[in-house]
């Protein structure tokens, strides 16, 4: 019998399973990014509005989405 230098069919599948999880991890962080600075606005509009809870709430929620990211990023970091 010869020999072939294909990997074995499981290597395969978690090849495309780690660069999808690649370009989620990216994909996710960005995301999120644009939420965060769309929450960040309207926090500053609702506090204009004379909505300071509303404002600190928001703002809350955009701090969430930040730390979200770290936790993505260094995710990222151990692939």
């Amino acid at each position: 019998m010869s020999e072939h230098n294909h990997p074995p069919e499981g290597d395969s599948r978690q090849d495309k399973d780690m660069e999808t999880l690649r370009i989620l991890l990216a994909h996710w962080i960005e995301h999120n990014k644009s939420h965060e600075d769309n929450f960040r606005e309207w926090a500053h509009k609702s506090e204009k509005l004379g909505k300071p809870k509303v404002s600190e709430l928001i703002s809350k929620a955009a701090d969430s989405l930040n730390a979200a990211s770290l936790y993505l990023l260094e995710a990222k970091k151990h692939i």
